[in-house]
């Protein structure tokens, strides 16, 4: 390398934290063949803004460790396949992984459904109302549980996506599938009892129990 050439290091700015910018580093060689000296510079931005933008950007992108399972309690049943749980000192929307159960009140999911299944949207709700009834002689207001995650632990509503376990050590998610009261729907990643899922809806739509009566 000839003597005193300048190499530029372009290391970019880091948008997406709006909070650091890194400035491109120049590197002396010179001829004496001793080691360069690096030298970086960062513009100050205020503590807090740093901290903000981090913490949100981990919260979108990284989640609970697939696998854990985490105490809460019931708050209230929202419908066949939705709770409210008290959790890490908050009340939590949670959704069950890997099923669904009809919507029980006239909404946008439910237009959708009967579109899509040709049934009207009563016979939909009613069916919806029949899964809620379901879950409610499960769980009740104030029973503790344990909650499984998997890969991804939040919808595009923000609410927890969750395995819920009962005191008795069943899975919820999997006994509402057995009474034949949801059908399978899983999304990708979050697949890890997609299997065990499908076997209880076989089994529930032949033995023709709860919706599939």
């Amino acid at each position: 390398m000839p003597s005193n050439q300048t190499v530029l290091f372009g290391l970019g700015e880091i948008k997406d934290l709006g909070s650091l910018e890194m400035i491109h580093t120049k590197i002396k060689c010179p001829s004496s063949g001793a080691r360069p000296q690096f030298k970086h510079t960062i513009k100050e931005v205020p503590v807090f803004q740093l901290l903000l933008s981090i913490i949100f950007t981990l919260t979108l992108i990284l989640p609970i460790n697939a696998g854990s399972q985490e105490t809460a309690t019931i708050v209230k049943v929202i419908d066949g396949d939705t709770l409210k749980v008290y959790y890490q000192k908050h009340e939590e929307n949670t959704r069950l992984i890997g099923i669904d159960t009809p919507e029980s009140s006239a909404n946008r999911k439910a237009e959708k459904d009967a579109k899509r299944s040709g049934q009207d949207i009563k016979t939909l709700t009613d069916m919806g109302k029949k899964a809620t009834n379901y879950v409610k002689t499960i769980v009740k207001s104030g029973d503790t549980v344990l909650l499984e995650f998997d890969v991804k632990h939040r919808d595009k509503y923000g609410r927890l996506l969750y395995y819920v376990y009962l005191p008795d050590g069943k899975m919820l998610n999997e006994e509402i599938v057995k009474a034949g009261y949801a059908q399978v729907m899983t999304y990708p990643p979050n697949i890890k009892y997609q299997e065990r899922f499908l076997k209880a809806y076989g089994e529930a739509r032949e033995s023709k129990k709860g919706l599939w009566k």
